[in-house]
Order: C-alpha cells, then structure tokens, then sequence
C-alpha cells in the first residue's frame, strides 16, 4: 500500500445539461480551473454511455469487456481527477439503471447527459500525485512523488 495526504481545496458544484458530455465537459472544467488532484461524486442521468464492466479474463493486462445503452438511465457515480501525462484525466466509475437493468463500471468515451447530471468536485491541496501508465498492467494506476522516479 501507499498513500498521500492533503487538504480540502476548492469546492465546485457543476450541473450538466441535456447533451452535454460529462468526461468532456469534466475534463474541460479541470483545465479551465486547473484542478490538479481532486474527487468528485454525481447524480443524475444518462441517455447513453460506453462503460467497461469487467475484464473479459482475468488476464493482466486485462482486454476490457464493453457495455453500451442508448436509452435514459438514472446514475449514481464517484471519480477522481488527476495528472496523466501532463493533463488532467478523469477516473469514474457509475452505476446506471433503468427498470431492472442496472450497468456498473468505468464510464468511458460518449456519454451524453439525459436531463441533468449534477457533480461535486472536491479538490485535494498539497498532493503530490499522478498517473503513470505501467505496460504491465495496461493502465495507468495512481503515483505518488516517491514513484515518479521508479517509474520514468
């Protein structure tokens, strides 16, 4: 295990239209605002959305097994922003129902807001962390300064 801390920073509440692209307009936010570090959680819903539920083995590095719907679902989700070669990048994972279809994994490519998407961003202050890709595991797992030397 290893860890970082930090403080509490900025405190943002967004809300997301109808058609807006959540990672999108996500990650705009954090470059307009320059969030660096930060965790966010959201409600609302979703009219379509590419999630990868699983690995499709369990092979490391995994070949991601996809979920695609393309009709409204209610969302829950909670994500992080950080620092992924040199830009911000967002990390969510969401569950999505509809009826008694429910989707849970890492939202991923489109994802297009059905009515409203409300998200509260809490940036963390005085962290020194980033991702790093590791071909290894095929992702680029969160790294803290202690890291950033093993791994360049």
């Amino acid at each position: 295990m290893e860890y970082s801390k930090g403080n509490i920073g900025r405190v943002f509440t967004v809300r997301l239209d109808q058609g807006d692209d959540i990672l999108s307009e996500l990650e705009g936010l954090a470059v307009k605002e320059d969030i660096r570090s930060a965790m966010f959680m959201m409600l609302g819903a979703v009219k379509e959305a590419n999630l990868v539920v699983g690995p499709k083995t369990n092979d490391v590095p995994p070949d991601p097994q996809w979920e695609h719907f393309s009709d409204a679902h209610e969302l829950i989700g909670a994500g992080n922003i950080f620092m992924e070669d040199g830009r911000s990048r967002i990390h969510l994972h969401t569950s999505a129902g509809r009826g008694d279809s429910v989707h849970t994994g890492c939202l991923r490519e489109r994802s297009e807001v059905f009515m409203v998407v409300e998200v509260f961003i809490m940036e963390i202050c005085n962290m020194n962390a980033s991702r790093i890709f590791d071909p290894e595991r095929g992702f680029a797992p969160l790294c803290f300064e202690n890291d950033f030397e093993d791994r360049n």
